[in-house]
């Protein structure tokens, strides 16, 4: 069968994480600990390529200057915001610090910066700075300090805009609190330059759809229809795309044709990925396949993402075979493979014990320059441990040690687990302290992986010590700050 299916949206699913409160303590007064200082990356970068006597001319040094004078400003503005003290800051120095914060979710820093920054003699308060803020929180799942943060601007005599409430919204919606996302709606249907838009509503859909409160979507739907507010693609897209990835199909194919029915919205390449990922996971290859057909028809094209949701669910399907050949197809079409490609690969031949091909493509990855990240590690050294091949880990270790791969968490307790199982006690005992020299903080998975290689041992008393050590370590994160 010539090979000329594709498919999904997300190929790594996203879960809720359950909403824990914090203390509502001002976080825009407070002072709190300094932020631990970060070196100048370009500086090291620069460094690296040449001498500063070399390669560097006239303009490029005065740019690079300029640049390491805004950076080392920026530093400064995040160490002076745990005290709090400084009101005539640099502001170019004050923005980037604060947008710094926003963009990597520090939503602690970013609080703390704009406290500083709302104490600064030219500061003058913007709607889109509480937006941007409250994004932020929603997206961190800290509802209590979005509804905080809401009161501050109030009381700075700002309007809300259409784009803050929004934000608002979806502060609740992403923490669980549907109920008062809706009351926010509601509240905004009161104002008349502040009435919600299609916007609004795939905000507060998208949140339904990922905590699975999928009984609230139809009345949002039909709300909708009677503020004549009509579904955009993304609304579409994301409802096909949240009960695909909950496995209601049938009501996904339903949401799919009252799209191609309403003739304003035509599918596009994610409503493609997301209905090949859905019949895919679930193993109804055959479904995936003609879909993809039909969406061919309509003239959409796959994308990279699109064969990897093929490689995974060919994967899954125990068809190797298909695997193999949509790789190929890649390679004709001038679809390099990236790295979640091969690393999709791997770990299928690693699962099912075929060493041979497992290396093969982790050679080939590497061959066409695609860099091996601590997923495609973990996947190479759970093949060797199913195989029974744990001599060949110290090597794939080593391998991490020549390169700038981030070895995090999941990356140690792989380890940990491969030794554990095959009660390597020691050589598992020197990989935890390893795993604290690289600075990955041990989680419950690495020390109930520790507790059951004790206890499959007899090693009664190691695992009470490590028992204790897991509550110490529980009841200091359930602390209040």
């Amino acid at each position: 069968m010539e090979l000329r299916f594709m498919g999904s949206a997300d190929l790594l699913l996203s879960s809720s994480s359950s909403y824990r409160s914090k203390p509502t303590s001002n976080p825009f007064l407070e002072t709190g600990k300094g932020r631990r200082k970060r070196p100048p990356v370009l500086l090291v970068r620069a460094a690296k390529r040449s001498s500063p006597s070399k390669g560097l001319q006239k303009e490029p040094k005065r740019a690079l200057s300029g640049i390491l004078r805004t950076e080392a400003a920026v530093l400064g503005v995040e160490r002076k915001a745990g005290s709090g003290k400084s009101t005539n800051l640099w502001p170019r120095a004050v923005l980037e610090a604060l947008d710094d914060s926003i963009s990597n979710n520090r939503w602690e820093s970013a609080l703390k910066i704009f406290g500083l920054l709302r104490k600064q003699h030219w500061y003058e308060p913007k709607s889109q700075t509480y937006a941007k803020l409250l994004t932020m929180l929603g997206k961190c799942k800290q509802p209590e300090h979005a509804t905080l943060l809401f009161s501050v601007m109030l009381s700075e005599g700002l309007r809300p805009t259409l784009d803050v409430y929004t934000s608002l919204v979806g502060a609740y919606g992403h923490s669980g609190l549907i109920d008062q996302a809706i009351h926010t709606i509601d509240e905004m249907k009161t104002i008349s330059d502040c009435k919600p838009d299609v916007y609004t509503y795939t905000v507060l859909i998208n949140c339904c759809s990922k905590l699975r409160c999928f009984d609230q979507i139809p009345a949002l739907l039909a709300e909708m229809s009677y503020l004549r507010i009509e579904c955009s693609i993304v609304t579409y897209n994301t409802i096909i795309n949240g009960y695909g990835k909950a496995g209601m199909l049938e009501e996904m194919e339903n949401y799919l044709s009252e799209m191609l029915e309403s003739g304003n919205c035509l599918p596009d390449r994610f409503t493609m990925n997301s209905i090949m990922w859905a019949y895919g996971n679930s193993g109804r290859i055959d479904k995936m396949e003609s879909w993809y057909e039909e969406f061919q028809h309509m003239g959409i094209e796959p994308d990279v993402q699109t064969f990897n949701i093929l490689i995974k669910s060919y994967g899954k399907a125990g068809m190797h075979e298909k695997m193999g050949l949509v790789m190929k197809f890649m390679k004709k079409r001038f679809f390099p493979p990236d790295v979640v490609s091969f690393n999709l690969v791997i770990e299928c031949f690693g699962r099912v014990g075929n060493i041979e091909k497992m290396e093969y493509f982790f050679r080939l990855m590497k061959i066409q320059g695609v860099k091996p990240n601590s997923i495609t590690y973990c996947s190479v050294i759970n093949g060797y441990r199913k195989a029974g091949l744990l001599d060949k880990v110290p090597a794939v270790i080593r391998q991490t040690e020549n390169t700038d791969v981030v070895l995090d968490t999941p990356f140690f307790n792989c380890v940990i687990s491969a030794y554990g199982q095959a009660g390597e006690v020691k050589i598992m005992e020197e990989m935890f302290l390893l795993m604290k020299e690289k600075n990955c903080k041990p989680d419950s998975i690495t020390f109930a992986t520790m507790i059951q290689a004790y206890n499959a041992l007899g090693m009664d008393e190691a695992a009470r010590e490590l028992e204790t050590k897991l509550h110490h370590t529980e009841n200091k994160a359930l602390a209040p700050g």
